[in-house]
């Protein structure tokens, strides 16, 4: 099956608290190269790759140093204070691009620069004719427990049914756009797109991908990344 065309959004506005670095996190460097150079080139090498647009802070000085902040397929957007309000400013901004209502759009976390070729291809073909639409996830390895407000453990969960979301997450430009504002307006907690798809009554497909597609999110992360790059880390 082929894959079809896609737009991608990265929501790169956060700042990256718990990475405690001296800049947000998909600026550090591994071998040279930023962490969201990293994650734009699982994709910038795709034939059926129609644009990006980067959700960026306000006052972000970092990315106009970056090379790729030249690429004519690489646009930006102010990003908002949340993920979600970042991901909408960055839809509403790919219709100025050329996008349509029902164009798919993937939208993958600034700081997730292992995703394999082979898992994107994957999601791509597998939701090319979906109604919906879906997202990458693994299954649930370890025992899981439901705790209460004291840490104790209320019960175990059936880690069969439960699995761990990750990005890419693939929608229509449209229906995306929808549900994450009607989400916004209602004050509903966003935590990723296929969250606010859900709520807005629809169910999103979920496509296995490899447990390898880590979120650099804390330092042990960045050292994790460091090794499987290859390089030391500082």
């Amino acid at each position: 099956m082929t894959a079809p065309v896609f737009w991608l959004v990265i929501p790169a506005a956060g700042i990256g608290s718990r990475m405690q670095a001296e800049c947000p996190k998909q600026y550090l460097t591994v071998a040279g190269k930023t962490i969201l150079e990293l994650t734009l080139g699982c994709f910038l090498a795709h034939p059926q790759l129609l644009g990006i647009v980067v959700a960026v802070a306000e006052h972000d000085s970092w990315w106009p140093t970056l090379e790729l902040a030249e690429d004519p397929r690489v646009h930006t957007v102010i990003g908002g204070g949340e993920r979600a309000d970042s991901v909408l400013n960055a839809v509403l901004a790919l219709e100025n691009y050329g996008a349509q209502a029902d164009d798919w759009v993937l939208v993958h976390d600034a700081a997730r620069p292992l995703l394999e070729a082979q898992d994107l291809q994957r999601l791509l073909t597998q939701l090319a004719d979906d109604p919906v639409g879906g997202l990458l996830a693994v299954p649930a390895r370890d025992t899981l427990k439901q705790i209460n407000a004291e840490g104790q453990v209320l019960k175990t969960l059936d880690r069969s049914v439960i699995w761990h979301a990750l990005t890419p997450q693939m929608f229509r430009v449209g229906a995306l756009q929808r549900a994450l504002a009607d989400a916004l307006q209602a004050g509903v907690a966003v935590t990723d797109e296929s969250s606010a798809m859900e709520w807005a009554g629809f169910a999103p497909r979920v496509i296995e991908g490899s447990a390898m597609n880590i979120k650099i999110t804390r330092p042990e992360d960045l050292q994790l990344l460091h090794r499987l790059r290859g390089v030391d880390a500082p």
